[in-house]
């Protein structure tokens, strides 16, 4: 969804938001409430997701990883970022026109929603590339359910889109640093995104960070 759109679904939310708080004051047209309330609802579902995936929008998924980011500074709990992105995603396009790829692009994220864990966050990320917040995982873990999603995407009838159509993705894997921020996350979790890609289709590529330098004298 471009910047204008967004910026007008927050405007609309907000001159909601005020009428409803109007009615409320002043005890008139309370029948109106649910219906507003609905489409309220609606619009900050609208703000929150990419138009096009249902997938959280980038700016949202960046919320959610700031957000785990300061529970985990708080818990010291590790989690894993991951970053997808689709094998040969211009030669679909190129092949069997934008009306498929924008098809891929909608299955992949249908089948990571419906798999991934309620408390995953996924998010499209770039025009190719989506983002998988994953709360007190390990790499392990994260391979794994990863490996589940490939498997599942696999097994997608791919053919019923187009004669000869066939899906995978590659995968950036990195888990949480001392003094990271979400921007350093999603950097490095891109590089290894790149570096999986360079390996071909279907591949995965990880990025442990560096354990903080030892001071001796921190514990003096």
């Amino acid at each position: 969804m471009s910047t204008d759109n967004t910026q007008i679904l927050l405007n609309a939310r907000q001159q909601l938001d005020q009428l409803i708080k109007q009615i409320r004051h002043e005890g008139q047209q309370a029948d109106l409430l649910p219906a507003l309330e609905t489409v309220l609802t609606q619009l900050d579902s609208m703000a929150r997701h990419d138009h096009l995936t249902n997938a959280l929008n980038r700016r949202s998924l960046m919320g959610m990883l700031e957000n785990e980011l300061a529970r985990s500074f708080r818990t010291g709990h590790t989690f894993t970022l991951a970053s997808i992105a689709i094998d040969g995603l211009e030669q679909i396009l190129e092949q069997h026109g934008q009306a498929v790829a924008r098809q891929v692009l909608q299955r992949v994220s249908k089948e990571a929603l419906t798999m991934l864990r309620t408390l995953d966050s996924f998010g499209r990320v770039a025009a190719n590339e989506f983002a998988i917040v994953m709360p007190t995982t390990w790499l392990e873990a994260s391979r794994k359910a990863i490996a589940r999603l490939k498997l599942r995407v696999e097994q997608v009838d791919w053919e019923s889109l187009a004669p000869g159509l066939k899906v995978s993705f590659s995968t950036g894997l990195t888990t949480n640093a001392h003094k990271d921020t979400a921007e350093s996350m999603l950097k490095r979790v891109g590089s290894a995104l790149v570096t999986a890609r360079g390996l071909g289709p279907n591949q995965i590529s990880e990025i442990e960070p560096p354990l903080p330098d030892y001071d001796p004298n921190a514990e003096n």
